[in-house]
């Protein structure tokens, strides 16, 4: 029986490790080190020892002799935990994960994007990583042509004689993958001797992790969530003991990449008792997706998230979203269709269409009757934005035949349409748009195998040239100028696909300068654009070809 009686409003005091501060009581056992009123932020309203309470939470380090911070865990395992104390700690479990970002605003983010007065290369471009990271070619194309961060410039041609490049205006790096990086590297060095991990793979860029886990960070889990054991093989039981997650201490530091993570992963590290916010690389535009999500779902509106089910970026938007109501994820045009027909479908027909189409992708309680009367679409940040707006024409068109054209606004969001796009990925593929309208005997779209940007960059591409488009990691794929070596993209999981690369015919001779489209996805460091086009040029005569030098001198004198 519970013997604490609470106040309607209490204060908890947490540490910036997300402990709770726990004294023991006249009986020897441990209970909350509770204020009468607030004292601090609104975490959460709860039924305790019978009663409601309004709980906040003041974050301060500060204890004395008399009281301790324990994390979720230790609290846990202990044998001398009062009833109350346990209580609570059940009834707080929900929210705990909006501890570390209570002090943020609705208008405030995890980590803004830096200006370029505080970038800060210099931790991550050294002599390990230089060509990585490095490409003066680059450098120029962008102070030239990229005159507006938001807004698509002409493309570049670069003319070394027997060949030229034609490179748009925006390519590689965006702001957030930026941020990602050197959130990372300035980790790694201010914490000399104490292990950092990375929740999953930073960003999608192998060259970039490879080079990040040579200066000793370590993955907890694989893109597809999948726990990692000590020694590097993969687990399939998160409960395994072997595995990282289950041997991570208070002293280690857990970086939360660019895409974000779920609620889930973000409590079990939270729970532990370790410091995620001064961690935490969530790309603003993907956090600024889950503000919006939180706002259509408090005006009553279910989350229909565009996006692939199995990428970081979706789960963890979707756990968001369905943490503040209905959420469903939807994959493309054909699946919003499907959905189209279960909207316009009744009776037990709509529950058979809904879970034919979307068992597993719905949230917890999910009712196809009561939660597609009123819709807001979000999106992956790296999708298409065209095939995002063509998805809400498709809905809204639905909507119209379901409750008629005079209710279409109170049935789906329509203010600021499309407005959760990420303005980085939008712009390299206007950018993109602008170049492929170029001839070109070939198109090269440099990225990560699992990078989904990449992949739509690819698309537009493909639409564009056929099969002269081709999908590569980096200037080891370039075999000869008669034969490349082109990744096959597993858009649809289901898909099986026999080979996921193949060699294919890369280019023609021709009597005239071979012109080659290049470009590459928001991860794929400039240094890699550069590598390409070293390689190409290897197989023509150095005597014929324009000296970067020159190229360089040109693309001065244009700025």
């Amino acid at each position: 029986m519970c013997t604490l009686l609470p106040a309607d409003v209490i204060t908890l005091q947490f540490d910036s490790r997300n402990r709770l501060l726990v004294r023991k009581n006249a009986g020897g056992q441990l209970e909350a080190c509770v204020r009468e009123g607030k004292d601090g932020f609104f975490l959460a309203r709860i039924e305790w020892c019978g009663h409601p309470v309004a709980v906040y939470v003041r974050i301060d380090d500060g204890r004395n002799e008399t009281a301790c911070f324990q994390s979720w865990y230790q609290l846990e395992a202990r044998s001398d935990c009062a009833e109350s104390l346990t209580e609570l700690r059940c009834r707080l479990e929900p929210y705990l994960v909006r501890v570390p970002y209570l002090d943020l605003s609705e208008n405030e983010y995890i980590y803004r994007f830096r200006t370029a007065r505080e970038r800060n290369r210099e931790v991550y471009v050294d002599a390990q990583s230089e060509a990585l990271y490095q490409s003066a070619l680059c450098a120029a194309i962008k102070a030239a042509r990229r005159t507006k961060e938001k807004t698509s410039g002409e493309p570049a041609l670069l003319d070394f004689g027997p060949v030229q490049y034609v490179i748009p205006s925006h390519f590689g790096f965006c702001l957030g993958v930026q941020n990602a990086i050197e959130r990372a590297y300035e980790t790694v060095v201010s914490h000399p001797g104490k292990r950092v991990f990375m929740l999953s793979e930073l960003i999608h860029n192998p060259f970039v992790n490879k080079d990040l886990l040579a200066r000793g960070l370590r993955y907890l889990q694989t893109d597809k969530g999948l726990p990692i054991r000590a020694d590097g093989s993969v687990a399939t039981d998160h409960n395994d003991p072997e595995t990282l997650w289950n041997q991570l201490t208070e002293d280690d530091i857990v970086i939360i990449p660019a895409f974000g993570a779920t609620n889930e992963d973000k409590l079990r590290l939270i729970k532990r008792g370790l410091a995620i916010r001064e961690n935490d690389a969530t790309c603003m535009l993907v956090e600024k997706v889950w503000k919006a999500a939180r706002r259509y779902a408090e005006e009553g509106f279910t989350v229909l998230i565009h996006g692939k089910s199995e990428h970081e970026e979706t789960k963890a938007t979707f756990s968001n979203s369905s943490s503040c109501g209905p959420a469903l994820m939807i994959r493309n045009m054909a699946h919003a269709e499907k959905l189209g027909e279960v909207i316009l479908a009744s009776g037990s027909d709509k529950t058979r269409l809904f879970y034919q189409s979307f068992a597993g992708l719905c949230s917890q309680d999910f009712n196809p009757e009561r939660d597609l009367e009123k819709l807001a679409v979000v999106n992956q940040t790296t999708l298409l934005r065209n095939e995002t707006l063509r998805i809400i024409d498709y809905l809204r068109a639905i909507i119209a035949k379901k409750f008629g054209e005079a209710a279409v606004e109170s049935h789906l969001w329509s203010k600021g349409k499309g407005d959760t796009l990420c303005y980085a990925t939008q712009v390299n593929q206007d950018a993109l748009r602008k170049a492929v309208e170029q001839p070109v005997d070939a198109a090269l779209v440099v990225g990560g195998k699992n990078s989904s940007n990449t992949y739509q960059l690819y698309r537009v591409c493909k639409e564009r040239f056929g099969d002269k488009a081709h999908y590569i990691q980096s200037e080891a794929n370039i075999l000869s100028l008669d034969s490349i070596r082109h990744y096959v993209f597993p858009y649809n999981p289901s898909d099986t696909v026999i080979e996921s690369e193949i060699v294919r015919c890369f280019l023609k001779p021709a009597d005239r300068p071979l012109r080659i489209l290049l470009t590459g996805g928001a991860s794929c460091p400039d240094g890699i654009i550069q590598q390409v086009i070293h390689r190409i040029n290897s197989f023509f005569p150095s005597e014929e070809l324009h000296s970067i030098e020159s190229i360089l001198k040109a693309f001065d004198a244009d700025t």
